[in-house]
C-alpha cells in the first residue's frame, strides 16, 4: 500500500508512525485513517517491532480532529464510513498488544486528543495544547472522548473539557492525570525515545497481558462507542452541524441560538 497522508518507519524495535499533513494541522481524512489502519496493522504483526510511537509532522500539531473541509464526510453517509474507519483503528491500537506512545507537539484538540487517548502513553512538548471541539462544531466527541476522559481526569473535569471547548497547556492536562510526561519541546524525542527503550527491556509478553488487563474495564463502554457512533452519523445530516463546520471554515462564531428549542 503506497502511503501519502502518514509515515511509516520501523527500525530499532520501534514503529513510528506520522501523520504527514502538517498543512491541514494533521487533520485526518478518509485517506489518512486507512493508512493508520495498515501502518498500525503493519505495526502489529511484525516481530520485531516492540514499541509503536504515533506522532504528527511539524511542530504545529499532533493531530486536530477530523478534516471537516472534506465535503464527502459531511453527511450521514460520510459520517457512517469515517466511524467504521475509526471504529477499526482504535480496535487495533487498543487490541495491539506492543505499547503505544503517543509524541505530542502542538495541538492535540478534537479527534486528535480522542487519537492520544487511545494511546498507553502520551509524553507530550511544553507547548502542547490539549481540548475537545465537538460541541462547538455541533459535534460530540463520542469516540472514546466521552468514555476516556472521565477515567483519567474524573467526572466533573471531563463534562468541562467537553461541554466547554477550551483549551488546556500540556502541564496543566498532566496535572489532571490527561498525559503522562511533559518536556521542553527540543527534548520530546529524546524523552520518546528513553522511555521507547525502556519498554524494549521488559518481557514482551508481560506487556501484552498487563495492556489487555488494564483494557478489561473500559473495553466495557465499547457500546457507548458504537452507539454514539450511530447517532452522531444522524447530526451530520442536520442543519445545526452544518452551521458548527460552515462558521468554522468561514472563521465566524457559530449561531446555534436559532436551533434552541
Amino acid at each position: 500500500m503506497e502511503f501519502h497522508d502518514v509515515r511509516y518507519e520501523a527500525a530499532e524495535g520501534v514503529a513510528r508512525i506520522t501523520i504527514n499533513r502538517p498543512e491541514r494541522y494533521n487533520a485526518f481524512r478518509r485517506e489518512t485513517l486507512d493508512e493508520l489502519i495498515q501502518s498500525f496493522s503493519q505495526a502489529e504483526a511484525d516481530p520485531q517491532v516492540g514499541v509503536v510511537v504515533l506522532t504528527g509532522a511539524g511542530e504545529k500539531a499532533f493531530c486536530s480532529g477530523g478534516d471537516i473541509s472534506w465535503e464527502d464526510d459531511s453527511d450521514s453517509a460520510g459520517a457512517v464510513q469515517m466511524n467504521r474507519r475509526t471504529t477499526t483503528l482504535s480496535m487495533i491500537m487498543r487490541g495491539c498488544g506492543k505499547p503505544v506512545i503517543a509524541r505530542v507537539r502542538g495541538y492535540a484538540v478534537g479527534g486528535g486528543n480522542e487519537l492520544q487517548l487511545l494511546c498507553d502513553l502520551t509524553v507530550a512538548s511544553e507547548d502542547a495544547k490539549f481540548g475537545q471541539a465537538g460541541p462547538k462544531m455541533g459535534s460530540v466527541p463520542i469516540w472514546w472522548g466521552t468514555q476516556l476522559l472521565p477515567r483519567l481526569v474524573g467526572e466533573k473535569r471531563a463534562r468541562e473539557i467537553v461541554m466547554l471547548c477550551e483549551q488546556y497547556t500540556a502541564a496543566q492536562a498532566l496535572e489532571m492525570g490527561w498525559i503522562n510526561k511533559v518536556v521542553p519541546a527540543e527534548e520530546l524525542d529524546t524523552a520518546v525515545d528513553t522511555w521507547c527503550q525502556r519498554l524494549l527491556s521488559l518481557s514482551p509478553q508481560a506487556l501484552r497481558v498487563a495492556k489487555l488487563s488494564l483494557n478489561f474495564e473500559s473495553d466495557q463502554l465499547w457500546p457507548s462507542v458504537l452507539h454514539g457512533h450511530q447517532m452522531i452519523s444522524f447530526i451530520h445530516d442536520t442543519d445545526e452541524f452544518h452551521e458548527g463546520t460552515k462558521a468554522f471554515l468561514e472563521k465566524r462564531p457559530p449561531n446555534f441560538g436559532r436551533f434552541r428549542r
